[in-house]
């Protein structure tokens, strides 16, 4: 080969190189964290409120860095669970009309939503929309007391900001401004009666955090 051909050559490789490198310097790769979130409960029923906890495992995925302008998504993956058998007693029948709220995460902006996966959540598909800065995913149900279910999983697809962090956390500060709410069905000396609950998590730690650089 002659020389000219491989400085050529070079030249040729060394332009790749430079091409390539903006495109890997868009993101850090992801990686996923395993979180126990707690939620307090408050049902409210013609026995009183009734103050109760539910836990939900989950792994997020989301990238250490984020180049600023550029997309990105973080990933939720809530584990398999299972419904409570009983509530302060009560043996619950059913639990439906599912709402989890999902925060934008300060510094980024939503661009889209997919949903993949979920057993057990009654039959119709679970749904998500978008109001302001709130993702709410919904679950029609019913899932019965005691049974198996695992929610879908929740990619959200982002765009980072000019600077600053991007963290990750649930919604939710009381039960007056809720995270998850649903209706339970529990039997009573009335019969069955429906309780709608509001539930808050219970530490509400920062959950991940990706830095814009």
């Amino acid at each position: 080969m002659s020389t000219a051909l491989r400085r050529r050559g070079a030249r040729m490789m060394a332009a790749a190189a430079f091409a390539v490198l903006p495109m890997l310097a868009v993101a850090s790769p992801a990686a996923a964290a395993t979180f126990e979130h707690n939620f307090d409960c408050a049902g409210d029923s013609p026995l009183g409120t009734q103050h109760f906890s539910l836990q939900q495992t989950t792994d997020i995925t989301t990238p250490a860095t984020v180049a600023p302008n550029s997309a990105f998504d973080v990933v939720i993956d809530p584990a398999p669970n299972t419904a409570p058998t009983d509530v302060n007693g009560y043996t619950v029948e059913r639990i439906e009309n599912i709402d989890l709220k999902i925060p934008v995460p300060p510094n980024s902006t939503l661009t889209g939503t997919e949903l993949s996966g979920g057993e057990n959540l009654g039959p119709n598909p679970p749904a998500i929309t978008v109001d302001g800065r709130v993702a709410t995913l919904h679950i029609d149900g019913p899932i019965g007391g005691g049974e198996a279910y695992e929610l879908p999983t929740v990619t959200a697809h982002l765009t980072s900001a000019d600077s600053g962090v991007i963290e990750t956390r649930l919604h939710g500060t009381g039960y007056d401004d809720p995270g998850l709410t649903l209706d339970a069905t529990v039997s009573t000396f009335f019969g069955d009666t429906q309780v709608p609950s509001r539930c808050y998590p219970n530490p509400n730690p920062v959950l991940t955090t990706t830095t814009i650089e």
